[in-house]
């Protein structure tokens, strides 16, 4: 079964925390703030209002200390059914403590393993830190066991993941549909920044002009990405092994681009995601495994896209992939400055290598 990703787990907590069912504490962590960011709205929006100024705080580790934290948690809420408070940066609570302790000898995070043990009942306690806390220590081992404790971790979004994301946001949040060649092309242009990737969905859905269902042309118009041919038309020739088409195309993205630079390692970023599916479809077809079972195994549960990939792994071979990793990997380090071609000719030779080795 497919390991869950940070959407699965982004559902599963905020889920937790509208369910009405909240556990008194929670520790949300990770390098994908875009859901650390929409949690703690998530948690604001439990205290209404009117009842903020009273009942709710927002606090950062390098301002305040421990012992500030916990007055504030075991406090009560004022007519009110529930306290909010919210700290973010969490660990570095660590050193501010040292810092401000009078007997210079510094508490530590570990003052919390009581509160996490018995806490109260009427205060939701969201912790928010970049950094998950070390497993091997005992207040690590809390936060991860704790019947009382939410602990949730957000690492970035596979690249892969992208178009199913952009999918589910559009219809949860705006009841739009888009197109999955549109939700392709939107991720491969901006990346897997979430924030980004929300703020032109937002634009996309919010248009006038676009109907129900987001095209790859609304996709051009609204954020700007129009031109004759783009990266995607530069894959499908390469997968193609048509050089002539792949070369002519990526003759015309350069002219039209505003970086060469930049346009050169958006499509090298391209290929090498392209070619990391198809890498890990040959390989476990090889292995012998189903393709509703590969599918399931890489978690790509947009159907399209995932058959898309299967017809594009289909054109190769296994033994092909490592020396096409090696012209993917050796373009990207020349555009960053370890060679001497300019931009062009590391994106035209890498195009070469890639369809005849």
């Amino acid at each position: 079964m497919a390991r869950k990703t940070s959407i699965d787990i982004y559902h599963n907590a905020l889920q937790e925390l509208k369910s009405g069912k909240v556990k008194p504490v929670y520790f949300l962590c990770g390098s994908e703030d875009f859901f650390l960011d929409k949690l703690q709205e998530a948690a604001q929006g439990l205290v209404p209002d009117d009842q903020k100024d009273f009942n709710f705080d927002l606090l950062y580790g390098q301002d305040v200390t421990v012992d500030r934290i916990l007055d504030i948690a075991r406090s009560y809420p004022m007519m009110a059914e529930r306290r909010v408070l919210i700290v973010r940066e969490f660990q570095a609570l660590s050193k501010t403590t040292v810092l401000t302790n009078d007997d210079g000898g510094g508490s530590s995070l570990d003052e919390f393993i009581p509160y996490f043990e018995n806490p109260n009942p009427n205060t939701l306690l969201v912790l928010i830190d970049n950094k998950k806390p070390n497993g091997r220590t005992k207040l690590g081992k809390t936060i991860k066991k704790s019947k009382h404790v939410g602990y949730y971790e957000f690492k970035e979004v596979p690249d892969y993941k992208l178009p199913d994301w952009i999918i589910e946001w559009a219809h949860s949040q705006y009841k739009k549909d888009i197109d999955p060649v549109a939700a392709e092309m939107l991720a491969q242009y901006v990346g897997n920044n979430l924030l980004l990737l929300s703020t032109e969905i937002d634009k996309l859905c919010t248009f006038k002009d676009t109907s129900d269902t987001i095209r790859e042309e609304d996709i051009k118009k609204i954020i700007g990405l129009y031109r004759e041919y783009s990266a995607f038309e530069l894959k499908d020739a390469v997968i193609s092994r048509n050089l002539d088409q792949a070369l002519f195309i990526s003759e015309q993205m350069l002219q039209l681009s505003k970086t060469d630079t930049g346009e050169v390692i958006k499509t090298v970023g391209l290929f090498y995601n392209v070619f990391s599916n198809i890498w890990q479809i040959r390989r476990l077809s090889q292995q012998g495994m189903r393709k509703p079972d590969i599918q399931d195994a890489m978690g790509i549960g947009n159907n399209w896209y995932f058959n898309k990939l299967w017809q594009d792994a289909s054109k190769f071979r296994l033994h092909e992939i490592p020396r096409i990793f090696e012209a993917i990997l050796d373009a990207d380090r020349a555009i960053k400055g370890f060679g001497q071609m300019d931009p062009a000719s590391v994106l035209f030779l890498m195009i070469k290598r890639i369809i005849h080795g």
